[in-house]
């Protein structure tokens, strides 16, 4: 068996090596190409092209780089063609995703999305995509089933790969020991530059006025220290240790994205922020459906954790928030008792096994 697998960012990587790695335990043979990074690479893929260099968001964003995206996909589309594999993977990334899908339908290609469009928030157009460009959804909410199957999506829910990284994880003892006894608080200011450009100043505000706490920032490694340091702040900086950081964490300024799942699975009380370009926070106001922005609150379908989006994005009621947080035992325990309901809301599942049993039966069929 072949398979072809596209990411294009770091959650997608993650899961996509984790899916990787479990098609290569069930089906030792399988040959597998893709877009990824590090993780995929260590699962066994033989990875093309690197997803740091896709890492475009935003509506301005994106209109600025038409010529850079268009080449991307034409360099996708002769990597998939003189691969042939038996079946296209196609990880979350659904602004590129989806038009790649489009062509391989075109080409006969059998065509997996794993972590599909968030199409329940904005864009319902792309569950009808979904409908006539994929053979199988592999869903990762369990809201999203009768959603996706309302537009005739052939859905299945396989649990949340979160779980699966989640396990994986095995702590770091000289970071553990480092940190032992000293009260800290996680700062999360993303993974692509433009979010960290817009994201890192208040937090690193904020790093200079709570007694007593460690603040410390969870850097990406493509950034050197130097860029983090840029913003100022009273803030410790390590690269890679993301989970180790949360284990440790009495609570968290985490901007939104996959991040606020991740940190709520890790128990840790969190205040959700985010800030863009202006014009793209305009645009994406009229056009998303939803009363959250964070996946805590989504999941959860009320707010569990307070999210300070653009203009409310200030140090001072990211501070009032934090603080609740941090010495206010009713408020920190009210957030950590719906952690616990959100967690048995996703289940157990193991996603990445069962969605590559599922992949594995849709490339037979």
């Amino acid at each position: 068996m072949k398979c072809f697998i596209i990411c294009g960012e770091r959650s997608g990587d993650l899961h996509a090596g984790n899916l990787a790695a479990a098609l290569k335990d069930i089906h030792p043979e399988v040959q597998m190409q893709g877009w990824g990074g590090d993780q995929m690479r260590a699962a066994g893929v033989e990875v093309l092209q690197d997803y740091e260099e896709l890492a475009i968001m935003g509506f301005v964003e994106v209109l600025k780089n038409l010529g850079k995206i268009k080449g991307f996909m034409e360099s996708a589309k002769a990597q998939i063609d003189a691969f042939a594999p038996d079946v296209l993977v196609l990880v979350d990334y659904a602004g590129f995703n989806l038009r790649l899908a489009s062509w391989a339908k075109s080409k006969g290609y059998k065509v997996v999305y794993y972590i599909p469009p968030k199409a329940w928030a904005w864009n319902r157009s792309r569950a009808h995509k979904l409908r006539t460009l994929t053979d199988l959804t592999l869903a990762i909410f369990p809201f999203e089933v009768p959603f996706f199957k309302e537009f005739g999506v052939n859905v299945k829910y396989v649990g949340n790969p979160l779980f699966d990284a989640i396990r994986k994880y095995e702590a770091d003892g000289a970071f553990l020991k480092k940190w032992e006894g000293k009260k800290v608080v996680a700062l999360l200011p993303g993974s692509r530059m433009q979010e960290i450009e817009a994201m890192l100043e208040t937090m690193a505000e904020i790093s200079k006025q709570v007694e007593d706490y460690t603040f410390i920032v969870a850097g990406v490694s493509s950034f050197s220290e130097d860029f983090y340091r840029s913003k100022g702040g009273n803030f410790e900086l390590v690269y890679g240790k993301t989970y180790d950081l949360l284990s440790i964490a009495s609570a968290a300024v985490v901007t939104s994205g996959t991040a606020t799942l991740e940190t709520a699975l890790f128990k840790v009380p969190q205040v959700v922020v985010y800030k863009t370009n202006p014009v793209t926070y305009a645009i994406a106001k009229l056009l998303v459906k939803i009363k959250f922005i964070s996946l805590v609150n989504l999941v959860a379908d009320k707010e569990v954790v307070k999210e300070l989006i653009q203009s409310d994005y200030t140090a001072e009621k990211t501070l009032t928030e934090l603080k609740k947080l941090l010495f206010d035992n009713k408020s920190r325990q009210k957030q950590l008792d719906e952690y616990a309901e959100i967690i048995r809301t996703l289940g157990v599942k193991e996603a990445s096994r069962t969605a590559a049993e599922e992949i594995l039966i849709q490339q037979n069929k």
